[in-house]
């Protein structure tokens, strides 16, 4: 079966389609994220319209169902990061599709003008699957294991990345 691959910056009035698709992720892979589906599932419409005054909402559909998601928060972050990418999920009935490929790619595009040629992102130290993938974009690790102020006892590793520009 082919996959149509579309990306799409959300805006304050998907809050409905960000909330669906962040607390499908927070079921799917509770051990991914700081925040959790007990204490997301109880925001109202305001609260989850406040996220997009700070970062931008990306989502990537496989023909027309909505599969993975990222946020890009512009910032002057550690080893020369103007952005970091977060909130990184896939369902994993997509995975292997080539979400992520296209996410990056859709925020390539838009890395001069909005300031993300360098990207920073955490991951779970444990997390190898998505370390993988990571590095298969094109990140490095950067700095050692850092301790997760939102989860006491787990520690993140810092990657960056530097958008291929064509």
């Amino acid at each position: 079966m082919s996959h149509t691959i579309a990306c799409v910056e959300l805006h304050a009035d998907d809050w409905a389609r960000l909330r669906d698709i962040r607390l499908k992720a927070l079921i799917d892979s509770p051990h991914a994220f700081g925040g959790t589906y007990e204490k997301e599932n109880l925001l109202d419409e305001q609260q989850w319209r406040l996220d997009f005054a700070k970062q931008t909402h990306i989502i990537a559909s496989v023909n027309g169902v909505d599969a993975a998601m990222m946020y890009v928060e512009n910032l002057q972050g550690d080893f020369g990061a103007t952005c970091w990418i977060g909130g990184c999920w896939s369902d994993p009935n997509f995975r292997g599709v080539g979400l992520m490929r296209a996410m990056f790619e859709f925020i390539d595009k838009q890395a001069t003008s909005r300031d993300w040629l360098v990207q920073g992102l955490g991951v779970w130290t444990d997390n190898n699957l998505a370390i993988s993938a990571y590095e298969k974009l094109g990140f490095v690790e950067m700095g050692g294991p850092q301790p997760s102020t939102r989860q006491p006892g787990k520690f993140y590793q810092r990657m960056i990345r530097k958008t291929i520009t064509a």
